[in-house]
């Protein structure tokens, strides 16, 4: 888009007064400020209408989690009964001027229905015998009759063609209505009413005498929570998130000679080409911090130079076309060889991570990995002389955590830290079930000014994340693909740049 202006769309007060006539109830197409023709001509408007092939898709079949997506809108069906419930994709946000960010859907809307498109709601309507009927608004295909499909910025000739609410309705396994009307029904609708708040300010706008924060809110928790266990479908998604990350990290192994002849950002670049041809994007910014940038926990700035000597912290995730992201990360030296430092450091956060994963089964609390990974470091830490011990007093006090920092995992899902509004009580006080998919990452960093730790650590930051699914009998580590001990890692990386 960017070598092309749109000639007409939505970015002025007024309508030419030869733009084609908007048929009533409808928003006028508007002229673009600074576009090169003035309007739009009777006889050029008559010719757009016609001569067009009809394009309806008459054979489509369900998305793969429409059963899935149903059944999840009956337990909250089933939760909410008598209330009338909204759930937004949410709305294109201006990056600049007259360009958009990338869009992504809610993960509450794109989680009830598979759908993903800008604009569109769910809401369950309660019916009188109990139960909810459940309608998808999305916006249909753009009207070719006052022009909007090659007139609006956002019409189908600019950004490509929209699904029909036929066609949407064969897709995603519920009627789909004309979104445009939603916010006029809401505004007259009657009853209880609840929203999924910070995606749709006009709908908010739309129900602002009818929700109260507190309901939102606990609607929003229920939909966090209900994510915690994960169904067949969602654990294949996550394992497919995986896979195409380890391909990932097999890519910029490959590259990192040309990292060093650059920047970070080539190990960035080449992550991202792996997440957009195999998947929908990255899940999250990926971090590529080199040398003392990986004592930087969310380093995403990703354009300081790469070093053979210093280590590698690259954390990155591909999200599937269907939203589910990978979490993993690897601490790899960019020569191929750990130093003995270097080794050191590494081998005890790979001891603290064997020992956090260990603790990973069905029945154990939430906490019990951190506690196992925490306490394996402030051991070390200990025996290293750098905090005075005992390892209990050191835990008691958390005196630890100037070099560990941060917590030693996370739920993982649709966002990469999945379920993040639970209920205290059932996320990080509960107990582990079969279904749940959690990071283990315990980190070790030794920032470049610390002065109470020996010069040969500075600057150094090592963290092992890998994606782990409670099973039945235990746990699996969906990311066993790559390898994680020192050994292994060089050995990996020596075959892959052969």
């Amino acid at each position: 888009m960017g070598g092309v202006q749109f000639e007409e769309d939505d970015v002025t007060e007024e309508p030419t007064p030869e733009a084609p006539e908007t048929p009533e109830g409808e928003e006028p197409i508007k002229q673009r400020k600074n576009g090169l023709y003035p309007g739009v001509s009777d006889e050029l408007a008559e010719n757009m209408k016609s001569g067009w092939a009809d394009t309806e898709l008459h054979d489509l079949e369900p998305v793969e989690q429409a059963p899935h997506t149903a059944r999840r809108r009956a337990a909250l069906s089933a939760r909410f009964p008598g209330e009338r419930l909204v759930i937004p994709a949410g709305n294109l946000r201006t990056r600049s001027n007259d360009t958009d960010y990338s869009f992504r859907a809610s993960t509450e809307y794109a989680y009830l229905t598979g759908d993903q498109t800008e604009d569109g709601v769910l809401v369950l309507e309660p019916e009188a015998s109990g139960g909810h009927t459940a309608t998808l608004y999305v916006l249909p295909r753009s009207n070719r009759e006052n022009g909007e499909f090659w007139l609006d910025g956002h019409g189908e000739l600019w950004v490509g063609r929209r699904l029909s609410l036929t066609e949407a309705e064969k897709r995603l396994g519920l009627p789909a209505k004309d979104v445009r009307k939603l916010a006029d029904e809401l505004t007259d609708a009657t009853g209880p009413v609840r929203i999924v708040r910070g995606h749709d300010a006009g709908l908010e706008a739309a129900l602002t005498d009818k929700v109260t924060g507190e309901r939102d809110e606990e609607l929003r928790v229920f939909l966090s929570e209900q994510r915690l266990v994960k169904d067949e479908f969602e654990v294949g998604q996550l394992q497919a998130a995986v896979d195409s990350t380890v391909r990932g990290f097999e890519d910029v192994v490959k590259v990192l000679d040309k990292a060093q002849a650059t920047s970070e950002r080539y190990i960035e670049g080449t992550f991202f080409l792996r997440a957009r041809v195999e998947g929908n994007d990255i899940g999250y910014g990926s971090i590529c911090a080199s040398g003392a940038h990986a004592t930087t926990l969310h380093w995403v700035r990703n354009d300081g130079p790469v070093r053979s000597g210093d280590l590698l912290l690259l954390d990155a995730g591909v999200e599937t076309t269907t939203l589910y992201t990978a979490d993993v990360t690897r601490t790899l030296p960019v020569n191929g060889t750990y130093s003995p430092v270097q080794r050191k450091i590494y081998e005890a956060v790979y001891e603290a991570q064997e020992a956090g994963i260990a603790a990973v089964r069905p029945g154990a609390k939430y906490r019990d990995f951190h506690d196992a990974a925490q306490r394996v470091l402030a051991t070390k830490l200990v025996e290293w002389g750098l905090i005075e011990g005992p390892v209990e007093r050191v835990l008691e006090l958390g005196l630890q955590r100037r070099w560990t920092l941060h917590g030693t995992g996370h739920m993982l899902g649709m966002d990469v830290h999945d379920c993040a509004v639970a209920r205290t009580e059932t996320y990080v006080d509960g107990t582990l079930e079969p279904g749940m998919c959690l990071t283990v990452e315990p980190g070790l960093y030794f920032q470049a000014d610390d002065l109470t730790v020996p010069e040969e650590y500075r600057g150094i930051g090592v963290r092992i994340e890998d994606d782990v699914l409670v099973t039945e009998d235990g746990n699996r580590v969906l990311s066993a693909a790559l390898p994680r001990t020192a050994d292994d890692v060089e050995a990996w990386m020596a075959r892959l740049t052969a």
